[in-house]
């Protein structure tokens, strides 16, 4: 695989789409004063836009991506921090990948 402009240039026009839409909700919502109920709701988003995009490939794939899925999510129910879940997760499927 090689490195062309056009490559770097969809790379940086993503990065650039990425940062815009997190500094445009920081700029919208500046004056908005955020408290209970719309700071949770807020505050739930990242996490089920996550499990939106995350969710399909664990559980379409083989049952190691399963079963290393499954772990993940009693990790993050226990409150563990997110580098340890993260860590957990991909130890999980990497050591049952090379069982089967």
């Amino acid at each position: 695989m090689s490195l062309t402009a056009s490559t770097l240039i969809i790379i940086l026009c993503a990065g650039l789409a990425t940062y815009g839409t997190r500094l445009a909700g920081y700029w919208l919502l500046r004056n908005a004063n955020m408290t209970g109920r719309t700071k949770a709701a807020l505050d739930a988003v990242p996490p089920a836009i996550l499990m939106a995009v995350i969710a399909p490939a664990v559980f379409l794939q083989d049952w190691p991506e399963m079963v290393a899925g499954a772990v993940t999510i009693a990790a993050a129910l226990f409150r563990l921090p997110l580098l340890v879940v993260i860590v957990l997760g991909c130890a999980t499927v990497a050591l049952l990948r090379m069982v089967v």
